[in-house]
């Protein structure tokens, strides 16, 4: 195990030892009512898996520790190359394993755990996370009480005392602009220009939001009957966004609450330099696949001529930058303008 992750064990387990509590719960009344043994299934928890082997062990661990509610596992793997599906068959027989044999995405991966789970609801949850106190049990708790809920997220540590600012509002042609362009930085100035990310927000308290983080959230299974699976037109990014969409569309609320808390092992901010070419060309196109769905042609070609105009801006500028300044910063900030500029012009997508 590699220095990262194993700093990130440590602080599981004093998290665990610091936070430990019991708790009890009790059973709900069920929907479409499957059951392991004489006992109706809660949840059913999806991960979907892509070469994060020790991580996906970690999860898996806190999922079972930390869960009261009769529930149910299901892993999906995406093809990995570290072991990961040799580890869930050697470490965890009981969780429902779907090893594919190539990597089908985001969406495509959850959609077959959807399709095969029992429980009442459904937690898609991510392997890079740390289930802490119940957080699950009190979720399902909380999205008893309130039955108007269709998705609800919980809070995300990223450090010890750090909440990170999960939920965002939705991804629009000017809230893309605001972000593409950098205005999120005048948020103080201008409280308007933070409302992409909802930067006034400390995530301190629950509110309704247009968009539940992926990482973890928690749909009923009568919404989840009403509303459909995942877009799979969405490899990767915004299909989360289009999913809560199309929840709040048909009348339920998208909530974040912050009466359960879970660890987001690889939640910090990235550098630039750390940012693959491929990842960033892909949150481009899912954008645009989201805005074309929901904003029509007129959207579609707003936000193609912003990334276009945003890649030719940048890679000028830091093109002329790199000339005086070699860091990796700079090399990065040009390599991403590049790639976004082949996929947007070209139709050519960035292979690392």
């Amino acid at each position: 195990m590699d220095e990262e992750v194993t700093s990130a064990t440590v602080f599981c387990k004093a998290m665990y030892n610091e936070r430990k509590r019991e708790k009890t719960h009790s059973m709900s009344n069920s929907i479409d009512p499957q059951v392991i043994g004489q006992e109706q299934i809660r949840v059913s928890v999806i991960i979907v898996n892509w070469n994060t082997c020790d991580l996906l062990h970690n999860c898996v661990r806190s999922v079972k520790a930390q869960t009261s509610a009769v529930h149910e596992i299901i892993v999906i793997d995406n093809a990995s190359s570290d072991g990961s599906a040799e580890m869930v068959r050697r470490e965890f027989p009981d969780v429902i394993l779907i090893a594919n044999t190539g990597n089908r995405g985001f969406a495509a991966a959850n959609n077959q755990g959807l399709e095969i789970a029992r429980g009442e609801s459904v937690l898609l949850l991510n392997p890079d996370t740390v289930v802490l106190d119940h957080a699950i049990d009190t979720m399902l708790d909380w999205l008893e009480i309130h039955r108007d809920v269709g998705c609800v997220g919980c809070q995300v540590l990223e450090g010890p005392d750090v909440v990170q600012k999960t939920c965002f509002a939705d991804p629009s042609p000017l809230n893309l602009a605001i972000i593409e362009l950098g205005l999120l930085r005048l948020a103080r100035y201008a409280r308007v220009l933070g409302r992409p990310w909802y930067m006034d927000w400390d995530r301190e308290s629950t509110r309704d939001v247009d968009v539940v983080s992926g990482m973890f959230m928690l749909v009923p299974r009568m919404v989840l009957q009403e509303v459909g699976p995942l877009d799979e037109g969405f490899f990767v990014y915004a299909e989360e966004a289009d999913w809560c969409r199309r929840i709040r569309k048909v009348g339920w609320r998208c909530v974040f609450a912050t009466e359960a808390q879970i660890i987001h092992l690889d939640g910090g901010s990235k550098s630039t330099a750390q940012i693959r070419s491929r990842m960033y060309v892909q949150l481009q196109k899912s954008h645009l696949y989201y805005v074309r769905k929901h904003y029509g042609r007129l959207g579609f070609a707003a936000v193609k001529t912003l990334f276009v105009g945003s890649a030719l801006a940048r890679g000028v500028l830091f093109g002329i930058r790199s000339v005086f300044r070699r860091d990796a910063d700079t090399r990065a900030r040009v390599r991403l303008s590049a790639a976004a500029l082949r996929y947007h012009l070209f139709g050519r997508e960035a292979e690392s």
